[in-house]
């Protein structure tokens, strides 16, 4: 069911161009739409895929919106010819913002120094451009904090995406004032206990929604047709996310709803 204009969701991390939107998108962003989800931003995780994103922005006008960045586990690809193109696709109305971006330890598809001087560069655009930035971080929290500390004077707007850290790692990102973006990770018994918990110390002005669409299906929630199949995320199941959140937090649904959405419009400079 479609929800009122105020309590719209905004998925702020999906990535639409993967190959398995390619046959029925359209149908997706359907399903989005009754189920509440409103706005969608499709992230950027290479230069090849910002282009991607971008392009497809730009055909559903005020509805999707992009990012631009190199993803961790492509960082070994990186070069800083690669600035002069994310420069160039954020500069289009309908780039919101710098990422994904960031360290990803846990994986190690790129060699920890490639990754972090990826960063420092996109960090770097970041502070040039004075656009927000969507971050990724697992396993790398010591080094995320040391750059975040060293750029934050000079960066306004910086969320961390689908968090799953531990406790001493939201707080010194909230000691930072970023936001934090929760994903159907909250949704899973085995390995989303401790976020339940840690969600309720997020203030309520720096908490957004994601779905990571079509990576992080929520476990629990009722899968059918080709979600059934594939096990396929969709922005639709960012109702659930919100549902699980509000419950967490101890919320009323409509008025965490209403938050998340004024946060994503404020943070990403959307119109209303």
């Amino acid at each position: 069911m479609q929800q009122h204009p105020n309590t719209a969701l905004i998925d702020i991390g999906a990535n639409l161009t993967h190959q398995s939107f390619s046959d029925d998108l359209d149908d997706v962003l359907e399903r989005a739409l009754q189920h509440g989800v409103g706005e969608i931003l499709v992230t950027g995780t290479s230069v090849a895929a910002s282009r991607e994103a971008l392009l497809l922005a730009e055909q559903y006008p005020g509805r999707l919106y992009s990012t631009a960045g190199v993803h961790p586990h492509e960082a070994s690809e990186f070069s800083l010819a690669d600035i002069d193109l994310l420069r160039q696709y954020a500069g289009h109305s309908a780039c919101v913002a710098l990422g994904e971006a960031g360290l990803d330890y846990h994986r190690n598809y790129s060699p920890r120094d490639a990754q972090l001087g990826a960063f420092e560069a996109q960090l770097e655009l970041a502070t040039e451009l004075a656009m927000p930035v969507f971050i990724h971080e697992r396993d790398a929290a010591d080094d995320m904090l040391r750059l975040l500390t060293h750029f934050r004077p000079r960066l306004e707007h910086l969320v961390v995406h689908c968090f799953t850290g531990s406790e001493r790692t939201l707080d010194a990102y909230l000691d930072l004032d970023l936001f934090i973006g929760i994903t159907g990770w909250i949704c899973d018994e085995r390995r989303g206990t401790d976020l339940r918990t840690l969600v309720r110390k997020i203030p309520a002005d720096r908490l957004m929604l994601e779905t990571d669409a079509p990576y992080l299906m929520p476990r629990d929630y009722p899968l059918k047709s080709k979600m059934q199949s594939q096990r396929r995320n969709e922005p639709c199941t960012l109702a659930h996310i919100a549902k699980t959140v509000a419950h967490c937090r101890g919320e009323s649904e409509d008025v965490l709803r209403e938050q998340c959405r004024l946060n994503s419009l404020a943070f990403f400079g959307l119109s209303s």
